[in-house]
């Protein structure tokens, strides 16, 4: 069970040369200014340089010329470096440069002395992110499942991923312990704050339909601010979408040996029926099901100490 999974690269990296210079004074950071009262939405994408479909979504935005009717809208990509070493023919290596980009999210990290390539490219933008009132921030999965809204631990998350609507299953969940995420940074991982970020797992890294999951998800967010026109977004609106379906997130299960395996070949959203069923080996310690119906969320084929292997989550609702 260890080792990445084998999937095609369906997909062509978009050349993002063109949008280097930006207006921020952050590289490959755009902003457009409606001229009127209303907040300030980032649809982010290239957190992990090889998750193409968020690039594609947001050059198809800046393509299309999306602009607000209210407000302020910016388009970025994240860890470009990653991004520019892409290989098709090794399309795991790219994930970063040298460590994980949506790990470092917290201020003593943020602030602290320790310096990499993600680092000093997310102190480059956090003077950016710091004005953002909502975020999207685009991603996909190391395995072929369904989307998934990962929508933090608090209810003014669920509630912004229910009005979305898609992706339908919205995963209620605190992170990892390896390091904070961009969607939980500052205000929007505080329950007092306005603020508010979604992060959007858009299926498969490079399989055709993610893309399509990322552009939508994109048009229903910035519907949901008012942001623009919804004539212009209906091409790309899904319908008859399930109502969505809430899991919480009650257990991270961190790696704490060299010898974790899983026990069977999960890839996930399974549904485990039982309490006590066995999810894998931790050294020589079994991992079992808490309860009963335990939906194992995003298994992880990086079985390094300290990671993340799985989340396990309980439906609601």
């Amino acid at each position: 069970m260890s080792g990445y999974p084998s999937y095609a690269v369906e997909l062509e990296a978009p050349d993002l040369g063109s949008y280097r210079t930006g207006n921020t004074g952050v590289p490959y950071y755009t902003t457009f200014d409606s001229g009127t009262d209303g907040p300030h939405v980032l649809i982010n994408a290239l957190v992990h340089g090889n998750e193409l479909c968020g690039a594609i979504a947001v050059d198809y935005l800046l393509r299309r010329r999306v602009r607000p009717t209210r407000g302020r809208l910016t388009l970025g990509f994240a860890n470009v470096a990653a991004y520019l070493r892409f290989d098709p023919a090794d399309p795991n290596a790219t994930r970063y440069v040298d460590e994980d980009f949506n790990r470092v999210w917290d201020i003593a990290t943020l602030e602290g002395d320790r310096t990499s390539v993600e680092l000093e490219r997310a102190r480059e933008i956090r003077p950016l992110i710091d004005t953002v009132d909502y975020l999207l921030d685009i991603h996909s999965m190391q395995h072929r499942t369904v989307p998934l809204m990962m929508a933090g631990p608090l209810e003014k998350g669920r509630t912004l991923a229910r009005a979305i609507g898609l992706p339908r299953h919205v995963i209620a969940d605190a992170g990892h312990a390896a390091g904070r995420r961009l969607r939980d940074y500052a205000g929007f991982a505080d329950p007092a704050s306005p603020r508010n970020a979604l992060l959007v797992e858009c299926g498969q890294h490079w399989e055709r339909a993610a893309p399509g999951i990322a552009i939508e998800t994109s048009m229903r967010f910035l519907l949901q601010f008012g942001m623009i026109d919804r004539r212009a977004a209906e091409p790309h609106l899904s319908t008859d979408i399930p109502p969505p379906q809430v899991i919480e997130v009650t257990d991270a299960v961190t790696i704490t040996t060299d010898r974790f395996r899983f026990a069977g070949d999960f890839v996930g959203m399974e549904c485990l029926p039982k309490a006590g069923m066995t999810i894998g080996f931790d050294g020589d310690t079994a991992i079992v099901t808490p309860y009963d119906n335990c939906v194992l969320i995003m298994p992880t084929r990086r079985l390094a100490k300290g990671q993340t292997a799985v989340r396990l989550g309980r439906l609601i609702g």
